[in-house]
């Protein structure tokens, strides 16, 4: 091993120069793709300037060129060492001093001296360096700076939220919304519009307001990244699902989830698994897990995707309730999810109380009241296939209803919905079940193959469409193609030449 990788503050000051020297590329042959490269290795960086923001003043030090942003940039970081300043700068060659003064170094300068600020808990000084590193990106206005610039702006929604909410910059979201739909800027217009929602929804419970935004501000799915995806999916999915439209709602919730990191949704048989081939057995006991990657969102996801496959009748896998990242945070769900399969009144009512705290913080509450009438339409199911006569006194008593009448009514609504096959006799105040219907002769299986179908071709799509091709890539194609061409003709020729020499031997 270099010492390169066993220093922390060496690896650090070599992968901020690997980083500059991508920006340099990126900007020299016009290739977003090394930014993105660059801005996917932010966390480890945060995680390592936490203990060595010497480094990164010294990197400031000595790329910046003298200005008031660059004393603002230094004055948020602790003082450079003298002795990496000398080393440094032998090291640092000319062409890079050269290339100091382009804007995408200094805009990814200051969105690092940003996050140093946020992690510090620093909130008036990172929400300044913030707005000032936004309204440089836009007087810029260059394609390169839109990745940088959408950091910016979720930064600042972030430190906004920490320190006194989003709705203190509505305004600034609004307008940057409108600039960046006119400058086709995909990245920071995703953002804001992300944002957006989260205020709304969030922090505000405004899903009227939440619904206009999504219908009348188109998100650009196509170009943004795959977070931004998956966080709009769930705000729409979010929305969707208090609207009463769980169908729409259960899609975008699945397309969050299946875009969110894949790392910490496996099986804990897989994940013991890949643990034990990557660590000699001798150091399994000292081995722990990694924290899982946005697993935050994923239990959230998970949280209102169970309660809106329960508002569809159907049961969630008992599978991601045994997934280490959501075992925790799905335990009172999970308590839900019993007591509507077995149709338990009594038990529904006491989980509800038990964790009705921790149901209003997570903003499930009025969708679980919503679970009552399917917790007595599954005891009513349930019911009608264990028996076919039963009194309507017997499932008073069942269902834990207060009256037989209210188990008339609700058996009538049942059978009306098509929840049971079943008639309800007056005279004998008895509910009988008909005969039970094939599955499969039903549409319910085509229902399911189509939903799989569909997502299959939409997936190809989305493939199809984020495919890169080279620029000159074309230019090898035409030459084979020409040179190809060249060769049939030449055959052709052969071809005919010796046609009519036969031709003229057979005449002679």
């Amino acid at each position: 091993m270099s010492d390169a990788t066993q220093d922390p503050k060496a690896s650090l000051a070599a992968l901020l120069a690997h980083n500059l020297s991508l920006l340099e590329r990126a900007i020299s042959l016009g290739e977003q793709r090394y930014i993105a490269r660059v801005l996917r290795s932010l966390p480890y960086v945060r995680r390592a300037l936490a203990e060595n923001a010497q480094i990164l003043a010294t990197v400031v030090q000595q790329t910046l060129a003298a200005s008031a942003l660059k004393d603002r940039l230094l004055g948020a970081l602790p003082k450079s060492d003298d002795a990496m300043d000398e080393d440094s700068g032998k090291a640092q060659p000319a062409a890079a001093r050269a290339q100091a003064a382009m804007p995408e170094i200094t805009a990814y300068l200051h969105l690092l001296v940003v996050a140093y600020a946020l992690d510090r808990a620093d909130y008036s000084v990172a929400d300044e360096l913030c707005a000032s590193g936004i309204s440089e990106s836009l007087v810029q206005n260059r394609r390169s700076l839109d990745a940088l610039c959408a950091k910016f702006v979720f930064f600042r929604g972030r430190i906004c939220e920490l320190n006194g909410g989003i709705a203190r910059i509505t305004d600034d979201l609004l307008s940057l919304q409108r600039t960046a739909s006119l400058r086709h800027d995909a990245e920071t217009n995703a953002t804001v519009i992300n944002l957006l929602l989260r205020l709304y929804i969030v922090e505000g419970n405004l899903y009227e307001q939440a619904d206009r935004l999504v219908s009348r501000a188109p998100f650009p799915r196509q170009h943004a990244s795959n977070p931004q995806v998956a966080r709009y999916d769930y705000y729409v999915g979010r929305i969707r699902a208090v609207q009463l439209n769980y169908s729409d709602a259960h899609v975008h919730l699945q397309q969050a989830i299946r875009r969110a990191p894949q790392q910490a949704q496996q099986q804990p048989q897989q994940a013991h698994t890949a643990t034990s081939a990557a660590a000699p057995k001798k150091d399994d006991k000292a081995a722990t897990p990694a924290r899982p990657v946005a697993g935050g969102f994923l239990q959230a996801a998970y949280k209102l995707l169970v309660i809106v496959e329960l508002l569809m009748g159907d049961l969630p896998d008992r599978a991601i309730f045994r997934l280490p990242v959501l075992r925790r945070a799905l335990a009172p769900y999970l308590q839900i999810v019993q007591a509507v399969r077995v149709g338990d009144l009594a038990r529904f009512q006491t989980t509800l109380q038990t964790h009705e705290a921790l149901f209003q913080r997570d903003k499930t509450y009025t969708l679980i009241l919503r679970l009552r009438h399917n917790v007595i339409k599954t005891g009513i199911r349930r019911i009608s296939l264990a028996y076919s006569r039963i009194s309507l006194a017997d499932i008073t008593r069942k269902l834990h209803l207060e009256s037989e009448e209210d188990a008339e009514y609700v058996v009538a609504k049942a059978i009306r919905d098509g929840v049971i096959d079943a008639r309800v006799e007056h005279d004998s105040a008895m509910m009988v079940s008909n005969e039970a219907m094939d599955l499969y002769a039903t549409n319910e299986p085509m229902a399911q193959l189509q939903q799989r179908i569909n997502f299959c071709v939409q997936l190809h799509n989305d493939s199809v469409k984020a495919m890169r091709y080279s620029l000159d890539s074309h230019r090898a194609e035409l030459a084979s193609a020409t040179a190809a061409h060249e060769r049939e003709r030449e055959l052709a020729n052969e071809i005919a030449d010796g046609d009519m020499d036969d031709s003229e031997e057979e005449w002679a």
